[in-house]
């Protein structure tokens, strides 16, 4: 493989780690009943499942890439106290059967997610990483169905991490690159860069290991179709003619993630053509926002609900 620039690097160890999951990390919260598991929404889908659980306004919750529902656990078992959680699985990640080859990933999930979404009532539609742009995607061509969405430490076009000049052209070879060192790594060698990349994925040293392990259980090609979409994918064009609400809340570390006056320079130019988007920054915390501050997020995500 040719060698790889350094901003590239840090943009592939971004996007190879980013949402693979966590189960150490707890939302705080008083003590509460089991919430009620439900029977879904009939769903037949090869691309995502759908658990769900509580009673009340619908709330979809998107994981993100080679991610399990299980990142999203205590939130949602937060959440089910006062509505109706719908904590979705895609297809080929954390041991998620995968049938579609080197296919596309990102769109056919979203048309799924729109079909889903239209069963329910207008739900809030909460995604981390690939989660959130795929929450985002959602509300651009199905506004009718979403009711409002929080993006969660995910930008409208990933690879603007290269810089405000960034293309989806100038980005499509970095994007081939990632997708062929997913596939091209052996065992050892794809867990040491997972072990690695988690490190800058997440403060919180319990949740790490889960991180790795569900990228291990996940698809390859899944994940290389994924990587090279996400990579690919520039929805700022869509952005100033969204109706939908929308609150993208994004991290900041001073000590080894990205510094806040960076992170603000790059989410506020990135989301700046959106119509009334409310930008909410959480410190101390690196791409795992549910792990590193899940009270903070969890206040966040209650605010935006009730908004």
């Amino acid at each position: 493989m040719s060698k790889i620039s350094a901003p590239a690097k840090t943009l592939r160890a971004f996007m190879l780690a980013a949402a693979i999951g966590w189960t150490a990390g707890t939302v705080s919260s008083p003590a509460q009943a089991e919430p009620v598991r439900v029977e879904a929404p009939a769903l037949a889908s090869d691309r995502l499942s759908v658990e769900v659980m509580g009673q009340g306004p619908d709330v979809i919750l998107i994981p993100g890439f080679a991610s399990s529902r299980e990142v999203w656990r205590p939130m949602a078992e937060r959440l089910a106290a006062t509505h109706r959680v719908h904590l979705v699985q895609l297809a080929g990640f954390a041991g998620e059967p995968w049938s579609h080859g080197d296919g596309a990933f990102v769109q056919p999930a979203v048309d799924e997610l729109a079909r889903y979404a239209a069963t329910l009532n207008r739900p809030a539609v909460i995604g981390h990483s690939m989660g959130g742009l795929s929450g985002v995607m959602l509300a651009q061509q199905h506004p009718e169905a979403v009711g409002r969405v929080m993006s969660v430490d995910s930008l409208p076009f990933f690879s603007a991490m290269f810089g405000p000049t960034a293309t989806v052209e100038g980005a499509r070879p970095f994007a081939d690159q990632a997708a062929a060192a997913i596939l091209g790594a052996d065992e050892a060698g794809f867990r040491q860069q997972q072990e690695q990349t988690a490190v800058g994925m997440m403060r919180n040293e319990a949740g790490r290991d889960a991180m790795v392990e569900w990228s291990m259980a996940s698809d390859r090609q899944a994940m290389a179709s994924a990587i090279r979409e996400v990579m690919t994918t520039d929805v700022r064009p869509g952005l100033a003619a969204m109706t939908t609400p929308v609150w993208a809340v994004y991290a900041s570390d001073a000590n080894g993630g990205a510094p806040a006056a960076m992170a603000d320079a790059v989410w506020g130019r990135e989301y700046a053509a959106l119509p009334g988007v409310k930008l909410v920054r959480v410190d101390d915390s690196r791409h795992f926002i549910m792990t590193d501050q899940p009270e903070r997020l969890g206040a966040l995500v209650d605010e935006f609900l009730a908004d």
